[in-house]
C-alpha cells in the first residue's frame, strides 16, 4: 500500500475520532451505530437506540408463573441518508456524496400462480451535465433512503430480538406469518427494516416472501399522514406564542452561522424549527459523513451541532408534550393508531387474538406520539433511530409490561391489561374524524 494512501485513512481515521469525540456524551451518541463501552449500554444513541437484548434483560420480579402469550412491538426504521436538502446540497457534500450500491432497493411484482417477474432494483442516478445538480449530492442514493448500515443495524436489531424471545424464553420457534402480522408504512424503509428484522430474527426467511400490511398513505394512522386540520391549528397556535419563539430567539447567532455556511437564510422551513438541521446533521454523524463544508472551507462545528441536537430535543419535548394542548394535539393526530392498538388489546382479552407477535415500523413521528400518549416520564427526546416499544402480555391474570428501549418503562412495568386498555383508550377522542375535520 502506498505511504500516501495509509497517512490518508490514518488521518480519516484521527478526523472521525475528533468528531466523535466532540459530539457524543453520557446524554447521547450521534457519531455512529456503536455506543462507547465507557457509556452504559442503554445510553442514548440517535444512531442506533437501544433496544431489547439478552444481555441486558430481565424478568419482571412479580411474575412468577406467569407465561408470555402476546407480543406487540413498534419501532422508528434505522439509518437513512437525509430527507431534507440545503439550497446547494452538491457542493456540501464529499465528491463521492453519498453512496449506496452496496444496498440494491429491490422493486418487483409477482402473480399468484403465475410465477415471477424480473427481480427489478432501482439505482438513483443523477448525471453530471444536469441543470440542477447542484441542488442535489452526488453518488447513488435517494432523499430518505435506508442505507445498507441501516439494513445492517436492522439486521442486528432481529437478532437481538430474537435473543431474549426465541432463545431465551422460547416465545416464538421461529418466524412465520402464521404467529407474526407485520405492518409498515408505504415508505420504502419501513419494509425494507421489517425485512431486516425478521431475517435476524431467522435467517431462514432469506429469500422468502412475508407479507406486511399498510394503510393507504393519504389516510395512514402509522405515520401518521390522516389529514387533521383542526390538530394542525392547535399546533400552530402554542408555536406562535412566546414559549416557543424564546428558544428561537435565544439561539439567533447559532442560526445566523448555520445559514452562513449552508445557505438557509431566508428559508422558512429552516427558520421555523430546527427540524430540518437536526436530521442533516444526525444523517451524515450517523452515516460517518462529516459535518457539512461549504465551498469556502467553512464547516458547522461540532459544538454547533451538539446544540442543534439539543434543541431538537426541547422541539420535540414541547411539541408532543410540553406545550398546552400538547396532550390534545397527540391524541388527534395519533388517535387512530391508539384506537387499533386499543382494539387489539380488547380482542386479547376476549380470546380472539390470532397471532403471537405484532410488528408496526414506522417514524420518529410515530414514536414520539406514542411515548407522549403513553406517559413515559420525564422530557421526550427526538426518537433515535431504531427506537423501540415492547408490550408484553403475560397470562397471570392478563398483566402487561412496557419495555422501552430494553428497559421497562416506569409505571408501566406491571399494570392490569384492562388498565393498559383504558390507557391507549384515554388517548383516543370522541368522534375523532369530526373532531379533526368539522
Amino acid at each position: 500500500m502506498h505511504i500516501s494512501a495509509c497517512l490518508g485513512g490514518l488521518l480519516s481515521l484521527a478526523s472521525a475520532s475528533v468528531r466523535a469525540s466532540s459530539i457524543d456524551s453520557a446524554n447521547g451518541v450521534y457519531s455512529g451505530s456503536q455506543t462507547p463501552s465507557t457509556f452504559p449500554w442503554n445510553t442514548y444513541n440517535y444512531c442506533n437506540a437501544p433496544h431489547v437484548n439478552a444481555a441486558h434483560y430481565s424478568v419482571p420480579p412479580n411474575s412468577s408463573g406467569a407465561e408470555l402469550v402476546y407480543m406487540n412491538v413498534m419501532v422508528r426504521h434505522h439509518k437513512r441518508t437525509p430527507d431534507n436538502l440545503y439550497p446547494t446540497e452538491n457542493q456540501l457534500n464529499p465528491p463521492s456524496g453519498w453512496v449506496c450500491t452496496d444496498f440494491l432497493e429491490s422493486t418487483y411484482g409477482s402473480l399468484l400462480g403465475n410465477g415471477q417477474t424480473a427481480r427489478i432494483y432501482h439505482e438513483t442516478f443523477v448525471p453530471p451535465t444536469h441543470p440542477f445538480l447542484s441542488q442535489f449530492w452526488n453518488g447513488s442514493c435517494d432523499l430518505g433512503q435506508l442505507t445498507a448500515g441501516g439494513l445492517q443495524d436492522s439486521v442486528a436489531h432481529g437478532k437481538d430480538f430474537a435473543s431474549v424471545y426465541i432463545d431465551k424464553l422460547k416465545f416464538l420457534q421461529n418466524i412465520n406469518a402464521k404467529d407474526i402480522w407485520v405492518r409498515t408504512t408505504t415508505e420504502d424503509r419501513t419494509y425494507q427494516v421489517a425485512g431486516g428484522m425478521l431475517y435476524g430474527m431467522d435467517n431462514s426467511v432469506d429469500n422468502q416472501p412475508f407479507k406486511v400490511h399498510n394503510e393507504p398513505a393519504s389516510i395512514d394512522s402509522l405515520v401518521p399522514s390522516y389529514p387533521c386540520p383542526n390538530a394542525d391549528n392547535i399546533r400552530n397556535q402554542y408555536q406562535s406564542v412566546p414559549a416557543w419563539f424564546d428558544h428561537l430567539n435565544q439561539n439567533a447567532d447559532l442560526k445566523a452561522r448555520l445559514d452562513a455556511t449552508v445557505g438557509t437564510a431566508g428559508l422558512s422551513a429552516w427558520s421555523v424549527w430546527y427540524d430540518h438541521f437536526f436530521d442533516t446533521f444526525t444523517s451524515r454523524t450517523c452515516a460517518g459523513h462529516e459535518l457539512p463544508c461549504n465551498s469556502t472551507g467553512e464547516c458547522v462545528a461540532p459544538e454547533d451541532a451538539v446544540k442543534v441536537f439539543a434543541i431538537g430535543d426541547f422541539e420535540y419535548n414541547y411539541i408532543w408534550k410540553a406545550a398546552q394542548n400538547a396532550s390534545t394535539y397527540n391524541s388527534l393526530t395519533f388517535g387512530v393508531m391508539f384506537q387499533e392498538l386499543a382494539q387489539i388489546f380488547i380482542s386479547l382479552k376476549a380470546g380472539n387474538e390470532i397471532f403471537k407477535l405484532r410488528l408496526y415500523v414506522g417514524h420518529d413521528g410515530s414514536m414520539v406520539r406514542l411515548a407522549s400518549g403513553l406517559g413515559i416520564q420525564g422530557p421526550l427526546r427526538w426518537p433515535a433511530l431504531g427506537s423501540e416499544f415492547v408490550w408484553k402480555t403475560h397470562d397471570k391474570s392478563l398483566f402487561v409490561r412496557v419495555m422501552h428501549e430494553g428497559t421497562p418503562s416506569i409505571g408501566l412495568e406491571w399494570m392490569s391489561l384492562d388498565s393498559f386498555i383504558s390507557l391507549l383508550q384515554s388517548n383516543v377522542p370522541d368522534n375523532i374524524f369530526e373532531q379533526c375535520i368539522s
